[in-house]
């Protein structure tokens, strides 16, 4: 056999040996309650409820798959992290984690600021009613005129992110007569412990102006020469799903130790930090994030301690859950359709969606729970891989679950902690349209973003 072949055996796919995995849980009924929302139980006949909504009532109105959010979970999460930081501190919820309308006017009614990084993003938050001065604006590569719109609707901070951008800013502002609250994000050296397209703190990546070598303070300088910016602090952000704080507070010393150096030079004590987000949040039983009022007391403590040993003022503190917020609110439902027992391997359990509704676990490899949802079952354990319809090996929702040994095609499963990302980052391919992202509250569902339809995709299509 040529060594260039690959011999794409019964074993290949990353199948792991026997034994690598953990015991079936106790009791395939049950739900954690960390990876699920909080109104999700399952009733005396079996299904699940969400909102007080049988999932099977939500298939049958609306069909599957579909993103389905527990509205008082969001709220209820939202008002948690700005209680835990207070007056003196804001909170700024990452909208692209997933932004809709709706999702807007629960941030605006608990209280929340909101960041965007694109102008669609923005459109979407105006149109919902947040006020622009709640607004921060992020992005490495702000088009012109994503810049000019940002500043004539009064954003209330733009996040500079290179050199080029400090100079574009200032001369939009400056050509319409108003001085533009900024924040410079600097990239800090902090190497999170994550995904390597998810850390944003090293310098060798597209985010930012490096601490190191000077540039970050040579970017200080530009801005606070320039007429058309307020030069209002600085922005570090060291990449998602973070459960360790050692990187926060290195990330914070380094930041508190760059105002210090601009006191020193520039007179000037800048009043802002914004630590950004990436928080994580439990996608298995086996994750252990810490909660809001955790996150806020260590987050203040440090920032405290660093800046009484600078002798500097306690700047205002920003922070930037996204995932935190939504990720946990919402699960996504689907209609099991066939399955492939592999004898001595596993069960493949296809599903009605797939990567166009989930692209995480095939780009980040992340991990994610999933349970029968429709009924219970004493059935023995099977390990299940649960996949979905597009033509490619990868695409893969679930990498390795139990399911009841009895699943059959018509069952509904659903896959929690989806409400960050998944219908942010949603796919048409293979003309796969994309699900509808339904809201649940009291007994109620509504649609908040309607399902596509094939004229949806044909009406883009002009021939």
């Amino acid at each position: 056999m040529s060594r260039s072949a690959h011999p794409a055996g019964p074993r290949h796919a990353d199948v792991l040996t026997e034994g690598h995995y953990t015991a079936p849980p106790a009791d395939l009924n049950a739900l954690d309650p960390k990876v699920w929302a909080g109104s999700v139980t399952r009733d005396a006949d079996g299904a699940v409820r969400v909102g007080g909504v049988d999932v099977r009532e939500i298939a049958r109105e609306h069909g599957t798959p579909a993103y389905v959010m527990d509205e008082d979970d969001f709220r209820g999460r939202a008002r948690a992290w700005r209680e835990a930081f207070g007056e003196g501190a804001d909170v700024y919820y990452a909208g692209k984690a997933f932004l809709s309308k709706a999702v807007v006017r629960w941030l605006h009614e608990e209280g929340l600021n909101l960041d965007v990084c694109s102008s669609g993003e923005l459109a979407t938050a105006l149109a919902a009613g947040m006020p622009a001065g709640r607004i921060a604006f992020h992005g490495n590569n702000k088009s012109l005129a994503e810049i000019e719109r940002a500043v004539t609707v009064g954003v209330g901070h733009i996040v500079l992110d290179s050199f080029q951008e400090i100079v574009r800013v200032a001369h939009v502002a400056q050509s319409h007569g108003v001085r533009q609250k900024v924040l410079i994000r600097v990239t800090v050296g902090v190497e999170a412990h994550t995904h390597e397209f998810i850390a944003t703190a090293h310098e060798d990546q597209k985010f930012g102006i490096p601490l190191a070598g000077g540039q970050a303070a040579e970017a200080v300088r530009r801005a606070l020469k320039l007429d058309g910016l307020e030069l209002a602090g600085i922005h570090s952000h060291i990449g998602s799903q973070i459960f360790d704080m050692a990187g926060f507070e290195v990330a914070a010393r380094r930041v508190v130790g760059l105002l210090a150096e601009i006191r020193d030079e520039h007179g000037v004590e800048l009043p802002e930090i914004d630590l950004g987000g990436g928080l994580g949040i439990a996608y298995t039983s086996d994750d252990d994030p810490q909660g809001p009022h955790e996150i806020a007391k260590s987050l203040g403590e440090i920032v405290a301690r660093e800046c009484e040993g600078a002798g500097l003022a306690v700047p205002r503190i920003s922070v930037e859950p996204g995932r935190a917020i939504v990720g946990p609110t919402a699960f996504t439902l689907y209609e099991v359709g066939t399955l492939k027992p592999l004898d001595g391997l596993r069960t493949y359990v296809s599903v009605d969606g797939g990567m166009s509704d989930n692209i995480r676990t095939a780009l980040y490899d992340a991990e994610y729970s999933v349970a029968l949802v429709s009924r219970t079952s004493d059935a023995e354990p099977m390990l299940a891989r649960v996949v979905g319809k597009h033509c490619e090996s990868g695409d893969i929702l679930v990498r390795d679950a139990f399911l009841p040994a009895d699943l059959a095609p018509g069952d509904l499963i659903a896959v929690p902690a989806t409400g960050a990302y998944c219908r942010s980052m949603a796919s048409n391919y293979n003309h796969v349209l994309r699900p509808p992202v339904l809201a649940v509250r009291n007994g109620d569902t509504r649609v908040i973003v309607r399902r596509e339809t094939e004229e949806d995709l044909l009406r883009l299509d002009v021939g």
